[in-house]
């Protein structure tokens, strides 16, 4: 039996197309966060490690190919990236200890490498920042996507973030792509580092915002705007609105009213269901 929907298929192919296993993205990812820091019991086994490493650069330059690179650059591209896991190691490690030592619900590090949303979201980004940096757009946002789904911290891979960066619960995170973040920053819950507007016109320019070193932004800020610095040392309130840059070492915060009356003046009020 012939299909009657012919258009829908040809429609589908008026671009060229770029197809990617994305199992074998998440996989790829899931497993390279575990090698990094060796979250399984198997890496006790030095051999392991090594084997794991190979897979995991075979697999690599076989998804820079699925992005259609040439073998020979997804090659270089994989070489690269594994001699900078070190590096890579060190600069996450900077995170890690971030996390510990600001946390007093952190009981140790091995619980916040297995156990942290925020510090998985943190990982998961500066491998998709490489592999943006190399021009593996599409491979580099779906392995941020991969992150967003399962934690709920939406990170563009192109946004620049400084070390010992710090994430706390993270649930509902914005930040996009030409954000630049500092160094020592701390973010909450709900944090936007958004755009003013959203034009395609725009696509070039710098709409997201800056963070200087040293800044805290407590949950549900909302910071927009590509000219917008918010100054070393501030610390910023939860669910203020800025737009406008903030000087260093302030401190900006949203005073609301909060009225406190007896339940028996409002005996309905609160009796109702969802």
């Amino acid at each position: 039996m012939k299909s009657n929907n012919k258009h829908i298929y040809q429609a589908n192919f008026l671009e060229k197309k770029i197809f990617f296993d994305k199992k074998k993205i998440k996989y790829w990812i899931n497993e390279m966060t575990e090698w990094l820091f060796c979250t399984q019991k198997e890496y006790i086994d030095y051999h392991f490690f090594e084997e794991k490493e190979q897979e995991l650069t075979l697999l690599l330059i076989q998804l820079l190919e699925a992005e259609q690179f040439a073998k020979e650059d997804a090659t270089r591209i994989t070489t690269d990236f594994f001699d900078n896991c070190e590096k890579l190691h060190h600069v996450l490690l900077n995170d890690l200890n971030a996390i510990f030592e600001f946390d007093p619900a952190a009981k140790s590090k091995n619980e916040v490498l297995i156990a942290y949303p925020g510090f998985f979201a943190i990982t998961v980004h500066r491998i998709a920042f490489q592999l943006w940096n190399e021009n593996a757009r599409i491979l580099a946002r779906l392995i941020a996507e991969h992150a967003h789904s399962k934690t709920g911290i939406d990170i563009h891979p192109a946004a620049t973030i400084g070390e010992h960066f710090l994430i706390d619960h993270g649930t509902g995170i914005v930040i996009g792509e030409t954000a630049i973040i500092g160094k020592h920053v701390k973010i909450y819950q709900g944090v936007t580092l958004g755009a003013l507007t959203v034009t395609k016109e725009a696509a070039e320019e710098k709409r997201h915002p800056t963070i200087e070193d040293n800044v805290t932004i407590y949950a549900n800020a909302t910071i927009l705007g590509g000219k917008t610095v918010i100054g070393q040392d501030a610390v910023i309130g939860g669910n203020v609105w800025i737009t406008n840059s903030i000087p260093p070492k302030s401190l900006v915060y949203h005073k609301s009213e909060i009225n406190i009356k007896s339940k028996e003046q409002f005996p309905e009020a609160l009796n109702f269901s969802i």
